[in-house]
């Protein structure tokens, strides 16, 4: 036999014994209990029925008393000694039926008969009193026949409890002898087992704590390929042996998920100091514009000479560009931080979505005659938004200027059309005929600080945060935003929203 086995049965073996134990104890102290209780009952009960007695024999007395009183005067009993004789006879009745309940089946016949007759009697008391005052009402209760009877009832009750309760406390002493016997019994025999077991499991145990001490300690020296697998055990110990085996890849995937993790950040780090540093080429430019054109406009208002209006009035058109793009690309980034941050909100308002996008194609228009693209237009009915116009202004306005941007002397086309599956939700769609992207570059085309490539930003210019916002701006607004491209080809942005946002 293993010495697996041997364990097993020896600890079965001890359990059993301890159940035994534990259960002889229950059992013992629900007999003891049980016991207890009817004792104590039969002892309340032996108490109450002398109290019983008593009340019966004052009672009876005064019954006397005024039996007495009503045929010698003509005294007539007064509504408050009235109302005191019955609490009293009711109080004799409650008493007797807390006798019933403390009784035991045995003394079930007793109780019944003790009832029937002190009913019988306290009803006659009851009667006596309540016609007390009526002289045409004769009652003899001299009588003493029926109180002796509920008496004698009374007294064979209370002999039979009392025996039950003899009986009750020989049961008591019982099983308390035979409790501690088993209890004796069962403890020697346990502390026997433990020892032996403990024993075996201490000569077993060492050797292969030891075969784990050297594992972990490999394991803390940096050496994650070493395995424990000199433990002939299938058990806790074989299995503990495997969870240091397991501890060992999992560290050593996590140093590698660390490294990975590193080189993550590192890469967004150099993403942001790329978006820092095309963010300032960026402010930089119109800033220049703005700064270099105000300059000569101060000169030109210095000199002596006749204004050129029509050169002033250009050079004034150039600084409010600049400052507009200036300003478009502050509330870029402040746009971003909001998201960031979760203070972005939705200022739901009615709108038609088509007059939107005929408004943004107006104000592009000019962008698209500097490159030489074509606008095409597919919008059919739409429904009425209730929604952000603001930012669907904005969205439409970010593709169709990167559109723009990344395509020369090319269409782009702008469609927008209800979903056959559910009218309350429209698609919309950017296509240009650009440069386009590869697969890897459409992986992170809506990361924030990311543009496809450095050389996309020393070309097209840009910070990469236009298609960052849209994307937030589309969740925002209940919808969504996905993108299709092929290099060389031209992308494909589409953009699904609900009229509703609830």
């Amino acid at each position: 036999m293993s010495l697996r086995r041997q364990l097993t049965l020896s600890l079965i073996t001890i359990l059993i014994l301890f159940a035994v134990n534990v259960g002889t104890h229950f059992w013992g102290s629900y007999a003891r209990g049980e016991s207890m209780v009817a004792y104590r009952n039969s002892v309340t009960a032996t108490q109450l029925s002398t109290e019983v007695e008593q009340l019966l024999e004052d009672q009876r007395q005064q019954i006397l008393i005024l039996a007495t009183l009503r045929e010698t005067t003509d005294d007539q009993l007064g509504d408050a000694e009235l109302q005191r004789a019955e609490e009293a006879i009711e109080k004799i009745n409650s008493k007797i039926q807390k006798l019933g309940r403390l009784s035991h089946s045995v003394t079930e016949l007793n109780y019944e008969l003790l009832w029937n007759k002190s009913s019988a009697l306290l009803k006659r008391w009851l009667k006596f009193y309540r016609s007390y005052n009526d002289p045409n009402i004769e009652m003899d209760m001299n009588d003493p026949l029926r109180f002796m009877d509920v008496s004698q009832s009374l007294q064979d009750l209370e002999e039979r409890q009392a025996f039950i309760a003899a009986q009750r406390a020989n049961i008591i002493d019982r099983t308390i002898a035979l409790t501690d016997r088993i209890t004796v019994i069962a403890f020697f025999a346990s502390i026997f087992l433990t020892a032996t077991l403990g024993y075996f499991l201490v000569s077993y145990t060492n050797t292969s704590f030891k075969r784990l001490k050297k594992g972990t300690e490999r394991f803390g020296s940096g050496d994650l390929d070493y395995r424990i697998t000199d433990i002939d055990d299938t058990g806790e110990l074989g299995d503990l042996a495997d969870a240091f085996n397991d501890m060992s890849d999992k560290l050593r995937n996590a140093i590698y998920d660390v490294h990975k993790a590193r080189d993550a950040a590192d890469e967004a780090n150099e993403a942001k100091s790329m978006f820092l540093a095309n963010v300032s080429h960026e402010l930089r430019t119109p800033l220049n514009a703005i700064i270099g054109y105000s300059e000569m406009l101060h000169d030109e208002l210095g000199d002596k000479h006749e204004i050129n209006r029509a050169q002033f009035q250009q050079d004034l058109d150039t600084i409010i560009k600049s400052g507009r793009q200036l300003l478009n690309l502050i509330d870029d980034i402040l746009d971003l931080s909001k998201i960031e941050t979760g203070n972005m909100s939705l200022h739901c308002e009615t709108f038609e979505p088509a007059a939107l996008l005929l408004e943004a194609f107006d104000v592009l228009a000019p962008l698209l005659r500097n490159n030489s693209n074509e606008l095409r237009r597919e919008l059919g009915e739409l429904p009425t938004f209730n929604n952000d116009a603001a930012k669907f202004r904005q969205i439409f306005t970010n593709l169709l200027s990167n559109a723009n941007k990344f395509t020369d002397a090319g269409i782009i086309t702008v469609s927008a059309r209800e979903l056959p599956v559910n009218p309350e939700w429209v698609e919309f769609t950017v296509h240009d005929t650009g440069i386009g992207m590869t697969s890897e570059q459409l992986s992170r085309v809506f990361d924030a600080f990311v543009q496809a490539d450095s050389s996309t930003s020393a070309t097209y210019g840009g910070t990469g945060l236009g298609l960052a916002i849209c994307r937030d701006f589309c969740t925002l607004m209940g919808g969504s935003i996905s993108a299709e491209s092929k290099s060389g080809v031209g992308s494909t942005f589409t953009v699904i929203l609900p009229s509703d946002p609830a």
